[in-house]
């Protein structure tokens, strides 16, 4: 008779953890987190890190930005365009490495020969 008492509480037991395993996978499956970010939010997510770059490069002491043009695409960031040395290509590169999501810089920017603006 006292093995009655102890397999309600072993079955009781065993519910509960079934319940709870449940719920886990529930809050799993509809977690906001979990779910692919729409073409709209990676589209903005993009513009934001250009914006981020941009004032960054626009903050940076010796680099000119008025023909610098920035490129975003999931973290990576292209930098085009041309500036007046061969300075400001490196100075620009580190900035852009600075910025919080950046994951890699592809430099494209060229010197602008002496008459060119």
């Amino acid at each position: 008779m006292k093995a009655f008492p102890a397999m309600k509480v072993i079955g009781g037991a065993l519910i509960v953890l079934a319940s709870l395993n449940a719920y886990a996978q529930d809050n799993e499956a509809a977690s906001p987190a979990a779910a692919a970010p729409t073409p709209e939010q990676t589209k903005q997510a993009n513009r934001a890190l250009q914006r981020k770059v941009r004032a960054t490069l626009a903050k940076t002491k010796g680099v000119s930005v008025a023909n610098i043009i920035v490129g975003a695409r999931g973290g990576d960031v292209t930098l085009a365009g041309s500036v007046p040395d061969g300075a400001q290509i490196d100075r620009a590169t580190q900035a852009a490495q600075g910025v919080a999501g950046v994951k890699s810089v592809k430099n494209a920017l060229t010197i602008r020969s002496e008459g060119g603006q």
